[in-house]
């Protein structure tokens, strides 16, 4: 069975990139342009990994990510962030929140992304986990 990942971006170039990429490699993929869909989608898809953007229409991806963490459907997704905002406060911010790791798209191309993702699902540990031990992707 192929593994399921759900990307909540907006910027459509970048979530088509990012969907046309984890297709070609035989993921099963959906993607959300906004935090309340994604919410939904997450609730009936059941991905086996959520990309979630910070910068998003309608809720931002801290309060998606609260959401998700709240339902009993959602609780125990696998949630990475994949946001270009990367200082300190929005790593921490999003930790604190719930996420399993944090991926800074200008450091990963699309490819970088595959191979970080099948990483994650082989239980390494990747991109951004906690201050002060900060790992970089790759």
């Amino acid at each position: 069975m192929k593994k399921r990942i759900l990307i909540i971006e907006d910027e459509e170039y970048l979530s088509d990139m990012y969907q046309m990429k984890f297709e070609h490699e035989g993921y099963e993929v959906k993607v959300a342009v906004d935090g309340e869909s994604g919410i939904e989608i997450a609730k009936t898809m059941r991905p086996d990994l959520v990309l979630l953007d910070i910068v998003l229409p309608k809720m931002n991806g801290f309060q998606v990510m609260r959401a998700l963490r709240e339902h009993p459907k959602t609780r125990k997704l696998k949630v990475y962030y994949l946001s270009n905002l990367g200082q300190d406060e929005e790593i921490e911010q999003g930790m604190k929140e719930g996420a399993d790791g944090f991926l800074i798209k200008t450091d990963v191309t699309p490819a970088q992304l595959v191979d970080c993702v099948e990483r994650i699902f082989a239980g390494e540990t990747v991109g951004v986990k906690k201050r002060p031990f900060m790992e970089k992707v790759a």
